[in-house]
């Protein structure tokens, strides 16, 4: 049996043919290793027990004081080379993140911490897609929350489904 050429197509979708499946395994089982995301993380810390993890916010003290998720440690990008030592145990593994999809400060206090010989985890979406979603969340002024925006989670729904 003779191989056939790829068939090109008019479009770009598949002018690059996907990947063969254990390619793909191994990239998205990576992709896994380095991410989560706000329903994962908000499942996880309502379950009550420990997660497993510490959730570290990355951004400003004025962004954390806007609004951050209850239970997070706040450690800016900046303070973790000076201050991850006295707050983090390396043993436990640390969920990074920052503001929302717009910004990658979560992915480089991902990259300083992992310098730093953590094992981390960016959480996709930041703070912007755990308010999106419906999570509470905590401010200066006290505890808020926000109806679920149902372009990011089905409405009367705990869970995207996915």
């Amino acid at each position: 049996m003779t191989s056939q050429p790829a068939r090109t197509t008019g479009h770009p979708v598949l002018q690059v043919p996907p990947a063969v499946p254990a390619a793909a395994a191994a990239h998205f089982g990576a992709s896994l290793a380095f991410h989560t995301d706000v329903s994962d993380v908000a499942a996880a810390l309502a379950a009550g027990d420990d997660p497993g993890f510490v959730l570290l916010d990355s951004r400003s003290t004025a962004a954390w004081d806007q609004g951050h998720i209850p239970g997070a440690l706040h450690l800016p990008t900046a303070l973790i080379a000076g201050q991850a030592h006295e707050l983090l145990d390396p043993a436990v593994p640390v969920v990074t993140y920052c503001w929302g999809p717009g910004c990658n400060g979560a992915a480089r206090a991902a990259f300083a911490l992992a310098g730093l010989g953590y094992r981390v985890k960016e959480m996709l979406g930041g703070f912007e897609y755990w308010a999106r979603e419906g999570f509470g969340f905590a401010t200066r002024q006290g505890a808020g929350r926000r109806a679920p925006d149902p372009l990011t989670a089905p409405a009367g729904s705990e869970d995207c489904g996915c």
